[in-house]
């Protein structure tokens, strides 16, 4: 069997005890605090009143909205997303009335010179809704929000290649989406069958074709390793299919088992699952392939040409992350829109109902369907700002934080501090009196080295659970 250490290019050296001794349950930090800290407190006159001063900045923050549809035509057994499970295709239209109504209510909050940069479909199956029904759907924020009409603006939407056809594509271009991410997360029969998702490699093939014919400026293709009856040979079959088309991106995820937070995956034999060194190993090979084809690591699962956007951004010191992954769009506030959204508006996240029968009651009761949230003290944005600077450079720079926060840091750090000598020990960290920093042995924890600066995991009897960090 292929082992760690061979399958990993030197700048990225796996050490398959090190990884296992870190491999521990840990927030992915597409927030902080993360979402299990929002609380029930924060509601509908919180975010109005936050999202009206952000109105009264001298430079008004650019926005970026992201719109959840939940809907998906069968279950995927490995999914951990909010969806719903339908083949009743009403629903979606039923859903769409009602979010051109959350819509309506919410985008007056904002001013009309805070033009829109960045859209997001997400799921669910975004493409559970017809063309003609996203058309729609654009439309309507299109009318109650301002579009930039720059040609850098970021249009992007999740699509299940399953349901989706190239005319569909050519009708998304037309609508105005320029990116796309496709879920594959393995070509193998065997593990397709065990994860209850049956996808040709032609059906996929033929949307990845038509997405550069239909001129979409990039394309991300979702892996996952770690699922029931994965092996090197067959995940690596994948790989080489995926390597060939040559996507702008690729995420690739470790699967986290989770049956009892998540009831489709109690579908899954735990027994087939592959074990630790396996799983592994299955990272190790993904990063050797993509290594070896010119991909550079983004941080967190997620990789991309050299002169993808993400890439270039991350040299340059501009790459961000939020609810909706990697993005190159840092200074805006973030809209969430629809069942479980999730917004960030000036310091403070807010979450719409996970339950649908709770967000349709609230839209039909004229209220923005607000469920929990949380509004971010002083130490919880200068944490953030720490935690979004080691995800996305893998560093953090000392003065520039003293600076911009008037504080000593070694005092104020003094106990994380401590907690960073193990990693520097085990040389995943360097730490000098200008710069924290995270060597190529630490990039693929950089959670765990985040974690060191989470305030909240300090209370481990109140910990909620986590994915593992491998």
């Amino acid at each position: 069997m292929t082992t760690i250490a061979s399958a990993c290019p030197q700048d990225w050296p796996f050490d398959p005890d090190l990884l296992r001794r870190y491999d521990r349950p840990g927030p992915r930090y597409t927030s902080y605090p993360t979402a299990p800290q929002f609380l029930p407190g924060f509601g509908e006159d919180d975010f109005q009143a936050l999202a009206r001063r952000g109105n009264e900045d001298p430079i008004p923050r650019q926005l970026s909205l992201y719109v959840h549809v939940p809907f998906c035509r069968s279950p995927c057994f490995y999914c951990g997303c909010n969806r719903i499970i339908t083949r009743d295709e009403e629903r979606g239209q039923v859903y769409l009335d009602r979010l051109h109504r959350e819509i309506a209510m919410v985008a007056p909050l904002f001013d009309a010179d805070r033009e829109v940069v960045q859209l997001h479909l997400g799921g669910g199956t975004p493409n559970f809704l017809g063309p003609g029904q996203i058309a729609e759907l654009v439309e309507r924020l299109g009318t109650h929000f301002r579009f930039s009409q720059d040609s850098a603006r970021d249009f992007s939407i999740e699509l299940d290649p399953r349901f989706v056809t190239p005319d569909d594509i050519g009708r998304l271009a037309e609508i105005g989406f320029n990116r796309a991410s496709l879920g594959v997360q393995d070509f193998d029969p065997v593990v397709q069958a065990a994860v209850n998702r049956i996808q040709s490699v032609e059906q996929t093939l033929e949307i990845i074709e038509a997405s550069r014919r239909h001129g979409m400026r990039s394309l991300n293709v979702d892996l996952i390793y770690g699922l029931p009856k994965q092996t090197l040979e067959g995940f690596g079959r994948t790989l080489d299919t995926v390597m060939q088309v040559r996507p702008d991106r690729l995420a690739i995820y470790g699967y986290a088992h989770l049956p009892d937070m998540f009831r489709p995956q109690r579908q899954i034999d735990s027994a087939t699952l592959p074990a630790p060194e396996e799983k592994l190993a299955l990272l190790g090979l993904a990063v050797e392939k993509l290594a070896a084809a010119g991909y550079r690591y983004v941080g967190m699962d997620h990789f991309a040409l050299p002169d993808d956007e993400l890439a270039r951004a991350q040299r340059e010191g501009g790459l961000h992350r939020n609810f909706m992954g990697y993005t190159t769009h840092a200074q805006t506030d973030l809209v969430g829109l629809g069942v479980s959204a999730i917004s960030h508006v000036g310091d403070s996240f807010s979450q719409n109902h996970r339950g649908l029968a709770e967000w349709e009651a609230a839209i039909d009761a004229g209220m923005l369907p607000i469920w929990r949230g949380l509004a971010l003290g002083h130490d919880d944005v200068l944490r953030a700002d720490l935690i979004q600077r080691l995800m996305c450079q893998g560093e953090i720079d000392i003065g520039a934080i003293e600076r911009a926060y008037a504080l000593d840091f070694a005092a104020y750090f003094a106990g994380e501090l401590a907690a960073l000598a193990p990693l520097q020990a085990d040389a995943l960290v360097e730490c000098t009196p200008t710069e924290i920093r995270a060597t190529s042995r630490g990039r693929p924890l950089l959670r765990i080295i985040a974690m060191c600066f989470d305030r909240y995991l300090q209370k481990p009897s109140e910990q909620p659970r986590y994915s593992r960090t491998i």
